[in-house]
């Protein structure tokens, strides 16, 4: 059984962060999830629920994996270089559970308006899986479409935006439709979803214009976002290939945010499931966190 939880953003409780000359100083942000099951039986797991190696400098408590009860533990690479941690669950209650805290800029995400779209031919050669079609990414049954809105708009940075501002405003943000089989295709057609949802018919869309786009999983704070704040969850959004480099883009919240903390990468969502249970299982406590610190 693949379980991937469907993405919501993180919340934050309390104040909003403080500004200094209209930019938000440095952040210290209390990161963490506890997942609690049920097995009827021993059963494998695989879990995706630590910082991405790429920010581990920024953490001031590392946010290690904890197992109740106490269970022997795995760590490996995948192939897209997430750090992933299998296990045997016993059966009965069992919680995952990690709590770390991280140091954050403070600064939203960057933007560059003016990077350019690389020609295919000059893409390098590891970009290049980044725009194939991919389990919920149905690259075929939306190119004419891509073609269609898109072809009008300048190529680069520009191109990539007008995709997040179409889809930001063609679906329609429901908790309660959330579905673990909706590829892009069905997402462009039933108008509604979560933020996986928004990120894999953005991405799809990219690929469809020739722009290397992945998806990518991790912990969004409300850090400066106005009360009320949703419940606590994980979040989804994407990074393209632009002008040599990868660009955060968000086709859910379609503005810059602060405390983006990246988990794992990979093609879609079905490379980057939090967990992976390989036997019947019930989730009975999620909690998701990202609250400032002082």
């Amino acid at each position: 059984m693949d379980f991937s939880f469907p993405a919501r953003h993180a919340s934050l409780e309390g104040e909003s962060c403080k500004t200094v000359h209209g930019r938000v100083s440095g952040l210290r942000v209390s990161i963490g999830c506890r997942l609690q099951y049920s097995f009827p039986q021993p059963t494998p797991l695989i879990a995706l629920l630590n910082v991405h190696y790429s920010r581990f400098g920024d953490l001031e408590r590392a946010d290690y994996l904890v197992t109740s009860p106490s269970v022997p533990l795995e760590s490996y690479r995948d192939g897209f270089g997430n750090w992933c941690t299998r296990l045997l669950a016993p059966a009965g209650d069992f919680r995952l559970s990690t709590d770390g805290i991280f140091r954050d800029t403070g600064q939203p995400d960057p933007t560059s308006p003016g990077a350019w779209q690389h020609a295919v031919q000059d893409l390098p050669a590891e970009t290049l899986v980044f725009l194939q079609g991919s389990r919920y990414c149905d690259t075929d049954l939306l190119s004419e479409e891509a073609w269609r809105r898109f072809e009008i708009t300048d190529p680069g940075w520009s191109r990539v935006q007008a995709i997040c501002d179409f889809v930001q405003g063609h679906v329609r943000f429901d908790y309660m439709q959330a579905k673990a089989t909706r590829t892009a295709s069905q997402t462009l057609a039933e108008r509604q979803g979560v933020c996986r949802d928004y990120a894999h018919l953005a991405i799809a869309l990219c690929r469809c214009m020739n722009i290397p786009a992945r998806y990518c999983t991790g912990y969004l704070s409300d850090i400066g976002e106005p009360l009320p704040h949703p419940q606590g969850d994980f979040a989804a959004w994407m990074e393209v290939f632009l002008a040599g480099e990868w660009h955060v883009f968000d086709p859910r919240n379609n503005k810059p945010r602060f405390a983006r903390i990246l988990i794992a990468r990979g093609r879609d969502a079905a490379d980057v499931p939090l967990t992976q249970t390989f036997g019947q299982n019930t989730l009975t406590e999620f909690k998701v966190w990202t609250d400032e610190l002082a």
